[in-house]
């Protein structure tokens, strides 16, 4: 029994020619890039896929001719900062060929670079909502930052400028501030970034070690290299995290959904360290500042004290010296007192002073008898004298 069959060839040639009558003529393609390679010659194959929930639902193979690619690659990284790459959501202009050889395959002569920020740009906002709507864009503004920071975990590549910038700028400031910072290294751009930085992440926050900070560190580059940095889970890590995280990830135009719920956000590397030396450099002005203050305090406290003692000296000097006056008038009433009561004034004039044997003044002629012996004290000497006789004023012995 014969059976009817067509051959391979008539299949593919069916195929190819029910495929161009579908598609005729180019058609715009939106799609995500897979894989990439750029030949020796000049041609550009590409992997063009579409995923789902379940992972990728259609993939192609594409190549864009040298012809067209040395004009589209090059206009396409000038409008976007960044090369073709993997990830990234694309607009391929393309014409649809079927080879009997080689199957499907696309050509692509033109890429919309507007379309890939335009996309990026969508699923910003989309994820900036979803955020607001989880109430985690300022998780971080609650958490406390140590007054001086001193421990910063640094997630970084270990070899991009900007991680060096950072490192040279903190380290080497002109105060001589001392800082402790630890590398925990990370992809910092592509499609594999988001997850590298939040093991990093979790990799700080099992350390153990008693961060007061963490700076995530990329410096810059192209706007779909720093795509990542819009991402979903990276966003809602960072904004969860138990310890202030700092970003510094691009230029200054560049604004990311991870520097919207970090703790705090610099543009460059050199700026988050100028901000970490800057917190020691408010805090050594204000210790300055109060130390000026003390001094200045006690400077006017020991002014007022000197003051009141000068106050008090004087016043104990002027009460001294009215009392050494005082004393010295009555010290010259006194010797002028003495000087009237000395026997050698009353001597000078003319008076005689009597005495007995023992000096003792003789105010009485009672008790004397012939034969005692007295002196006389007269203003220019003494008479030794022997009593012959004693009498009363009456006259009798």
């Amino acid at each position: 029994m014969g059976r009817e069959f067509i051959t391979l060839l008539e299949l593919q040639s069916r195929l190819k020619e029910g495929i161009e009558r579908l598609f005729p003529s180019r058609v715009w393609l939106r799609a995500e890039i897979g894989a990439v390679k750029a030949r020796v010659g000049g041609h550009c194959y590409m992997e063009l896929l579409q995923s789902g929930e379940n992972g990728i639902e259609a993939k192609v193979q594409a190549v864009v001719w040298s012809s067209k690619y040395r004009f589209i690659a090059p206009y396409f990284e000038s409008v976007t900062g960044s090369p073709l790459s993997e990830g990234m959501l694309v607009l391929v202009h393309v014409q649809v060929n079927y080879s009997q050889l080689y199957g499907l395959s696309l050509v692509v002569d033109d890429i919309d670079p507007g379309f890939s920020l335009g996309e990026q740009e969508k699923q910003r906002r989309l994820t900036v909502e979803r955020l607001e709507k989880e109430g985690l864009v300022d998780m971080q503004q609650g958490l406390e930052l140590a007054r001086l920071p001193y421990m910063i975990a640094v997630i970084s590549a270990s070899d991009a400028a900007g991680y060096r910038d950072f490192m040279r700028h903190l380290h080497e400031n002109e105060y001589g501030f001392a800082f402790r910072t630890d590398l925990y290294p990370a992809l910092m751009q592509g499609a594999g970034s988001p997850a590298s930085i939040i093991s990093a992440l979790d990799a700080v926050a099992d350390s153990g070690k008693g961060y007061d900070a963490v700076a995530v560190i990329r410096g810059g580059g192209a706007k779909l290299d720093l795509a990542c940095y819009d991402d979903y889970d990276l966003a809602a890590h960072i904004a969860q995290f138990p310890v202030p995280v700092f970003t510094a990830i691009g230029h200054d135009q560049d604004t990311h959904v991870a520097d919207m719920v970090a703790f705090m956000s610099v543009k460059t590397p050199t700026a988050l360290a100028d901000e970490f030396v800057s917190m020691y450099a408010d805090e050594d002005a204000f210790l300055v500042s109060f130390g000026d203050r003390l001094r200045l305090a006690a400077s006017g406290r020991l002014y007022r004290e000197e003051s009141r003692l000068q106050v008090l000296y004087h016043g104990m000097s002027a009460a001294f010296s009215k009392k050494i006056m005082s004393m010295e008038g009555r010290l010259d009433l006194m010797e002028a007192r003495l000087k009237a009561s000395d026997p050698r004034s009353i001597l000078k004039k003319g008076y005689v002073l009597a005495v007995d044997s023992a000096g003792a003044v003789l105010r009485s002629a009672a008790g004397k008898r012939p034969g005692d012996r007295v002196s006389l004290l007269m203003k220019d000497g003494r008479l030794d004298c022997t009593v012959d006789s004693v009498e009363d004023m009456d006259g009798t012995i």
